[in-house]
Formats: C-alpha cells, sequence, structure tokens
C-alpha cells in the first residue's frame, strides 16, 4: 500500500511572522508529516471591503474588524514565501501553499512548488481554476461546501492536470456529526480519482479513522498554541496531538495488510497450542469402537483435526489407548 501522504497545515497560524512559521516547519518535521503547507495571497485580491468574517472567525478573533482587516494581518510577502521555501528545502520537508488569488498561482508555480492545494472556496472560481490548470502541474483539491455537480465541474477544468481530491467539510470545529466519512467512498466511485480527507474536526480520531476508510491524503491544522490570537489555532492540534496522528496512521498502514487470508508468520506456531485434536476420552481397548462415549476433542493442535470427526466415529481402534492420548 502507498504510505498516506500527511499534510500538516500551518495555514495562516503564523500570524504573520515569517519566524513562528519557521517554528511551524520545524514541528511537522519532529512530527513526521511528509509536507508543510501555509495559505499564500494577497490581501486586496481575494477579499473585498465589505466582506465579513465567519461566524467561527468572529468568535476568535472579535468582530470589530472586517475580514480584510483581519487577513490582512495574517499574510506574508512573497519574499517570506522564498524564504520559508528555501527553510523547507534544507530541512528535508515539502513546502506547499494554497493560492487563494491568480497572482499567488503564479508566484508559487515559479517558485517551484511540486504541486497545487486548491482550497475548497476557490472549487467554484472558474478563472482562478483556469490560471492553476495552465500549469498542468499535479493539484489536489479540496472539496469542502461543494456539491458532486460542483466537484465535476471543477474537476473537468483541471482535466490537463493529475488530481487528488480531499473530502472536506468546511466548519472549524467541524462538529462530528457533519463528517460525512462515507463522502470519500462517494467521491472515489465518481472520479476514480485519489481522494483523500481535509479534517477540521476537533482532536485526531476522524482523520485516523479516514485512512481506516481508505483516505490516502491526509491535511489536519497544527499550531504552536491553541490559546494564540487568531481564527484557526482553536481548531488546530497542537505538536504531541500531531505526533500522535501521524504515529497512528503509520501503525495503521502496516496493519493493513495484504488482504489474502492466511495465517500469520507469528499465528503458525500458535496452532498446535490453541486448536484441538481427537483425543481419548478414557481408556480405549484396541479393537473397541470409536464414538461419542470414548472419545473427545481436547488441546493440543498436533493430532487429528476434529474436523474428521465423522471419518472417525464408527472405525475401530488399532492400539491401546489411555486417556488423554490422542488419536
Amino acid at each position: 500500500m502507498t504510505q498516506t501522504f500527511i499534510i500538516a497545515e500551518a495555514g495562516v497560524n503564523h500570524n504573520g511572522s515569517v519566524e513562528l512559521a519557521k517554528r511551524l516547519v520545524d514541528e511537522a518535521i519532529e512530527a513526521g508529516c511528509d509536507a508543510v503547507k501555509f495559505q499564500t495571497f494577497k490581501a486586496e485580491n481575494v477579499v473585498s471591503r465589505i466582506a465579513e468574517k465567519a461566524e467561527y472567525q468572529k468568535k476568535h478573533t472579535g468582530s470589530e474588524e472586517n475580514q480584510l482587516q483581519m487577513i490582512k494581518k495574517l499574510e506574508l510577502s512573497f519574499e517570506d514565501f522564498r524564504e520559508l521555501k528555501k527553510y523547507c528545502d534544507n530541512r528535508g520537508i515539502m513546502f506547499l501553499s494554497s493560492p487563494f488569488d491568480t497572482e499567488s498561482v503564479d508566484f508559487l508555480a515559479n517558485l517551484g512548488v511540486e504541486f497545487f492545494k486548491i482550497p475548497s472556496g476557490e472549487i467554484v472560481n472558474l478563472p482562478f481554476l483556469r490560471k492553476v490548470a495552465s500549469y498542468e502541474k499535479k493539484v489536489i483539491l479540496s472539496t469542502g461546501m461543494a456539491t458532486l455537480n460542483e466537484v465535476t465541474a471543477a474537476v473537468s477544468v483541471l482535466n490537463s492536470c493529475e488530481i487528488s481530491l480531499l473530502h472536506c467539510t468546511t466548519e472549524y470545529p467541524c462538529p462530528y456529526e457533519e463528517v460525512n466519512l462515507r463522502a470519500i467512498q462517494t467521491l472515489k466511485n465518481e472520479f476514480g480519482l485519489e481522494v483523500g480527507y481535509s479534517d477540521h474536526t476537533e482532536g485526531i480520531e476522524v482523520a485516523i479513522a479516514a485512512v481506516a476508510m481508505g483516505a490516502t491524503i491526509i491535511e489536519k491544522h497544527f499550531t504552536i498554541d491553541k490559546n494564540m490570537e487568531g481564527p484557526d489555532h482553536k481548531a488546530s492540534l497542537q505538536l504531541y496531538e500531531l505526533k500522535k496522528m501521524v504515529s497512528t496512521i503509520r501503525n495503521i498502514e502496516k496493519a493493513f495488510g495484504n488482504g489474502e487470508k492466511v495465517p500469520s508468520q507469528s499465528e503458525l506456531k500458535n496452532i498446535p497450542i490453541v486448536r484441538k485434536s481427537v483425543v481419548a476420552k478414557c481408556a480405549i481397548k484396541k479393537g473397541e469402537v470409536f464414538s461419542e462415549k470414548n472419545i473427545t476433542t481436547k488441546r493440543p493442535g498436533n493430532g487429528i483435526s476434529p474436523m474428521k470427526w465423522d471419518a472417525i466415529i464408527g472405525s475401530r481402534a488399532a492400539k491401546d489407548y489411555a486417556k488423554d492420548e490422542l488419536i
């Protein structure tokens, strides 16, 4: 089985500080993630002055400022991202960033990202999708808030790219009853593409369940400290949780196996210990007829299998048997 690709979603949890962003890179490496992902945008290209904050954003950052003012404080410069990309390359972890406007798409393409991660909010942004498709790179497309028809339309625009899909519920944190993990299989069946899961629930159990249900990519928000100021910290994992998620996923991968139903190597030695054989229920004389009165089944399992019971009943003993002796 291909190893699950685990993306540590730093997002904007750097709070506009490139130094804090580097600390997030370090933590993603320590946790054993395959990639660390940020968000690249020019605030004025993404949000108008009349755009309101989402309810979860108001809850965690207040309602005094509008969405533009909030995300402007969370914006890193293109030069910052050049520095971060170099830092990731030197540290040996894949650098990723989701673009939120076409200028950022061009910048990331020129920066040399291995693939584009399209955020859920852009799945119905036709000019944006066309810009991404023009580079013919691999694409991971998040499908939060989308209908199957909207996913189909986006996939058709991106058909020049190698596409993977992420099932996602765009709420922070996402209620467990709205996760709908079965949609992972729906997307696989509908599109025949690689499908993963972008997790916005609290904790790690849903991401782990997604892997068990066939997700081959996991994306999860993380932070230095959940109590920091900012819109996404509360719905993010801290380092110890991220480590636990990664190690648990790796254990699940080992447990998948190849699907062939045969005894495992470690089981073979236990077969004679825990299985049973046909044995004498009492002392049996040579020539006596075997019946339910004088034979039974007991451990160990290195004699005649109880599955041969019917063939033994009614036959005659070829020798004397002591109680509990293997027939």
